[in-house]
């Protein structure tokens, strides 16, 4: 298997159970049980799962308002429009490295 087949099928995957996620603790805060904690939520968005939880938020209007989680996903969101930009894009990952390194050259001499 491919290195690019398995990231998307790891992809699919977590953005899958994200979704499904989402469903179970709209489910549970529904029917007052026992819910997902945001950590939990957070950090599949985190490693890859936040078409997943926007999707879900948007499906089941859960966590729509709900702060700082809806804060927090957006910045991850972010935080992947910006990794995958630099993997995409080889002008935008240009000026990304030129502008680490000036900052480092300015932090460190």
């Amino acid at each position: 298997m491919s290195p690019l087949t398995l990231a998307l099928t790891y992809l699919i995957g977590l953005n899958i159970v994200t979704l499904g996620l989402f469903w179970w603790d709209k489910q549970c805060a529904i029917h007052r049980r026992w819910r997902v904690p945001e950590s939990t939520m957070l950090t599949l968005c985190l490693v890859g799962g936040s078409f997943g939880a926007k999707t879900g938020q948007a499906m089941f209007r859960h966590k729509t308002r709900k702060e700082p989680f809806r804060t927090s996903l957006n910045a991850i969101i972010v935080l992947h429009l910006g990794v995958l930009s630099a993997l995409v894009l080889p002008g935008f990952r240009a000026s990304v490295v030129a502008m680490l390194h000036d900052a480092s050259a300015a932090l460190f001499g």
